[in-house]
């Protein structure tokens, strides 16, 4: 029966894609993610790589309440600072993963200056704001919105959608490496500080 345990584990890490680590303080390492010093005026970030050859990624899996559902997701934003690289392709974002009862889909909330989310400054912290106002540009184009839709049109069409899981996620290294540090994430009134 153990064995038989096991084996569910690991097949149930293997359907998601998403193997994770656990942590205390509300947040959970995906891929190649750890924690580093200093934060940004605190003692620890996080911090997430992405390479091209071979391809790796990273994420920051953020704790969410229970039963939340895009309608209550208001308030998404954290500090970053580029290590390696600059911001691209979509990355780095926050992802609200959402179900409509029947499949699971992202919507996406790009980090970096708007409309090209591109030249993010190396080596210095910012601030994204708050990316789920409601005139804030998101894509919502795998639930059937577009590129750059307002969230507030987004949450009005699919509000009563349940949110899963919320990512920082980094995925630009099939352009080139990117390293990011992540601090003083928040999402809705959780403020999450990597500190230990």
């Amino acid at each position: 029966m153990r064995w038989c345990g096991l084996i569910a584990a690991t097949l149930a890490l293997a359907f998601t894609g998403v193997a994770t680590a656990k942590q205390p303080n509300g947040y959970s390492l995906v891929e190649n993610a750890t924690l580093v010093q200093p934060g940004n005026a605190s003692a620890t970030a996080a911090e997430a790589t992405s390479t091209g050859d071979p391809f790796t990624w990273g994420a920051v899996n953020l704790r969410i309440p229970a039963k939340l559902t895009l309608r209550q997701l208001n308030s998404l934003a954290s500090d970053y600072k580029f290590v390696v690289g600059s911001c691209w392709g979509g990355s780095p974002r926050f992802e609200a993963w959402v179900n409509d009862g029947a499949a699971t889909h992202k919507i996406f909330f790009y980090l970096g200056p708007a409309p090209s989310y591109t030249g993010c400054p190396a080596g210095v912290y910012a601030n994204t704001g708050n990316l789920a106002s409601p005139s804030s540009p998101v894509d919502a184009d795998q639930i059937g919105g577009g590129y750059a839709d307002p969230y507030s049109t987004v949450q009005s069409r699919y509000g009563r959608y349940a949110v899963t899981a919320v990512y920082l996620d980094l995925d630009g290294g099939w352009a080139g490496t990117q390293t990011v540090d992540f601090d003083n994430s928040q999402v809705n009134g959780k403020l999450v500080t990597y500190d230990r």
